[in-house]
């Protein structure tokens, strides 16, 4: 295991399951791609070079913590124009709570989204 990665741990009647973030971060970005309304994570330049001096979250739109095994998501987002800003991000944090408890049963402390932007399609 790399040591600055974080992981939810499960304990199991033989042992114990570790969910990584990126597993994580995976389950949240698939669970984003699918709300109606939301074009895309907002990335940040330079995503790829962050990843190689090991700042994963930095960049990609999205920010996992996990304290207590218990998560907080952040994700930054851009939303199709004319669409109600409110009630996408809504959208988006239910579809992100839905796929995070169904896919790898973890408690959630918070989702956040955080509108950075508004493109016509």
């Amino acid at each position: 295991m790399a040591e600055n990665k974080q992981y939810i741990v499960q304990d199991q009647e033989n042992g114990t399951v570790m969910i990584s973030e990126d597993v994580l971060g995976t389950i949240v970005a698939q669970a984003i791609s699918e709300v109606d309304g939301v074009v895309s994570l907002s990335t940040k330049p330079g995503a790829d070079i962050a990843e190689i001096i090991g700042k994963k979250n930095w960049g990609k739109g999205m920010k996992i913590d996990i304290e207590d095994n218990a998560l907080t998501v952040d994700c930054n987002i851009v939303i199709a124009y004319g669409q109600n800003v409110v009630t996408v991000a809504a959208a988006a944090q239910e579809a992100v709570r839905n796929a995070l408890v169904s896919m790898a049963n973890v408690q959630i402390a918070a989702i956040n989204m955080n509108v950075c932007g508004i493109v016509r399609q």
